[in-house]
This record gives structure tokens, C-alpha cells and sequence, in this order.
């Protein structure tokens, strides 16, 4: 535990002539977990997938059935970590604190706890185009967002295996990184049905998103041409990606994102309070085991701006 608070740090505080005190003015930012997760409650210590490859189109029959051959994919581990965090108040900066604020700091292990799992759950954006994963074993080994993916089954990857883009967010481009998503191709080379519906960005983006998404004609351009992007997007603004980068944006198909991102509550957050014997000192901890990953990377295309 590092320096408990003391009277000395809070004398303002303590004096019954502060008119008016302010704890926790700002309110943490929502919690972005159930939006682009799927939670998995489990007390094992890691979990486990394995996927299976396409199956190859049938063969003219010719009296005898061709079974195909199918590849297997590639294995992924999730391991989650323990995170705690605590703080100690003395007993008399307790008795003496005349606006309940001193002891409602320990309230404040609640907002803590929730901003650490939500910079974690941000980590797919922040992190999307690294291979150092926090909590994941990839038997693959790039990431998420990338241009080298690689299959089990042999086929080519020069084309269809790459969702990561460096193009700057504008009208263009977007279609651009849009039919870079369409023409994403599965572990046996073989075009799938995507659905990217979803632009996620940050508040730095956040008039550029809009106008491109609601404007009725071509942005930017005096021509009677309609916009192509209206109507097509849903958007996801994500303030806290701004503190790592202001330019960068993906776009997603929610539905197959649910199926593929993994978020595991191997231990729910949870709160213990107790009073040191010796000093009268009040401790508070919070608790929880989280980890998080993803079993496939087809549902996201990444634009790394530079």
C-alpha cells in the first residue's frame, strides 16, 4: 500500500468553513464492455478456441462422392489477470471530516476500477495493428489488424487477407476501406458475406464521421451526385482513443464482432473493507480478474494514419 491519506494532506477539507466541497466531479466514462464484447463469466484460469476451416465447393459427381479435405485454423488462449487497487484513511481524519467526503474517497475504488476495464476493453482499438498481446495466445501470431495474415489451408494471401489500411478518414477513402472489407476471403480463399456497418473513431473525427454519413449529396463538392455513404453507417464515438491517436478510425461488422471478440470475467469485481487493528487505519480494496481477445479478425478493417 503506498502513503495513506492523512489530516495534514486534507486540512481544507477538514475545516467546517470550506462552503462547498467537490469529490468525483467528473464522471468516468461509460463502460464499453457489453457494446463490442462478448462477456464470458468462467473461474477457469484461461480459456481456450480452436476453429475449423472452410469447406471447398462440392465436385461434379461422377458416381463416386469427392470428400473434401478441410483445413484446420488457428488455435487462440485467453489468460486473464488479476488487478486490485486499494487505499487506507486514518481513523481520526475519518472522525474529524465534517462533510463525508474523506470516506467516500473509498467509493472512489469503484470509478477506478471501472476506468482500468475500460482502457482494457479499449485495447483492441488502441492496440489493433500490435502483436504484443496483454491476454492472448495467437497461434498466428500478427494482429489483429494486419497485412499479413496467414491460413493452414495453403491458399494465396495476396489478396482478401489484409484489414489494415493507412488511409486518412474522408468520403473516399472510406468507400475505399469499405470495399477493402467486402473483399476480405475466409481460410480457403473463398469471398464471404461481410457486413461492416460501423464506423468507430474518436471525437477528433467525430464532424468528419457526421457529415459523411448524413450529408445528401457528395461532401465537399458542388455536384448534384447523391452521397453513396448515406444511410449506410451506424457510428461509435470513442473519446478516450483521442489520448493515443487523433486520425485513426475502423470500420466493423457489429454481428460478426460479438462472435469474435471475447471479453472473460474470471473474477467480477468486488469490493472488501476492513479496519487495521493496530492503527485504527480503514483499508479498501477492490478486486477482479478480467482478460480479453478475439478468435478471428475478419469483422474489422483498422486505419492506421500516419
Amino acid at each position: 500500500m503506498s502513503s495513506p491519506l492523512t489530516d495534514k494532506d486534507f486540512l481544507k477539507v477538514l475545516d467546517a468553513d470550506v462552503e462547498k466541497i467537490y469529490a468525483d466531479q467528473y464522471k468516468s466514462l461509460p463502460l464499453i464492455i457489453d457494446k463490442f464484447f462478448t462477456r464470458i463469466k468462467t473461474s477457469k484460469a484461461s480459456l481456450e478456441y480452436s476453429s475449423v476451416g472452410g469447406v471447398p465447393d462440392p465436385e461434379a459427381f461422377n458416381g463416386v462422392v469427392q470428400y473434401q479435405s478441410v483445413s484446420p485454423g488457428y488455435d487462440t488462449k485467453i489468460t486473464p489477470i488479476e488487478y486490485a487497487g486499494g487505499i487506507g484513511i486514518q481513523r481520526r481524519l475519518i472522525d474529524t471530516d465534517q462533510h463525508d467526503v474523506i470516506e467516500g474517497r473509498s467509493k472512489g475504488l469503484a470509478t477506478a476500477a471501472n476506468r482500468k476495464m475500460n482502457k482494457i476493453g479499449h485495447e483492441v482499438f488502441i492496440h489493433h495493428d500490435s502483436a504484443a498481446f496483454t491476454f492472448l495466445d495467437s497461434e498466428e501470431g500478427v494482429a489483429l489488424c494486419s497485412n499479413s495474415h496467414l491460413t493452414k489451408s495453403g491458399v494465396s494471401t495476396s489478396t482478401g487477407f489484409d484489414n489494415l489500411s493507412t488511409l486518412a478518414f474522408d468520403a473516399v477513402n472510406l468507400e475505399a476501406v469499405r470495399i477493402q472489407g467486402v473483399g476480405l476471403k475466409d481460410d480457403i480463399g473463398e469471398r464471404f458475406q461481410t457486413n461492416f456497418d460501423t464506423i468507430v473513431h474518436g471525437t477528433n473525427l467525430s464532424e468528419a464521421v457526421w457529415e459523411v454519413m448524413k450529408s445528401e449529396g457528395k461532401v465537399d463538392e458542388m455536384t448534384n451526385n447523391l452521397n453513396f455513404q448515406r444511410g449506410r453507417w451506424k457510428s461509435i464515438e470513442l473519446p478516450l482513443l483521442d489520448d493515443y491517436d487523433t486520425n485513426d478510425f475502423y470500420i466493423i461488422d457489429s454481428n460478426a464482432m460479438k462472435d469474435s471478440l471475447k471479453w472473460i470475467d474470471s473474477v467480477p469485481l468486488e469490493f472488501h473493507a476492513t479496519v487495521d487493528f493496530d492503527s485504527f487505519m480503514r483499508k479498501y480494496i477492490d478486486y477482479f480478474v478480467v482478460g480479453w481477445g478475439f478468435t478471428d479478425w475478419r469483422w474489422i478493417i483498422g486505419s492506421s494514419v500516419s
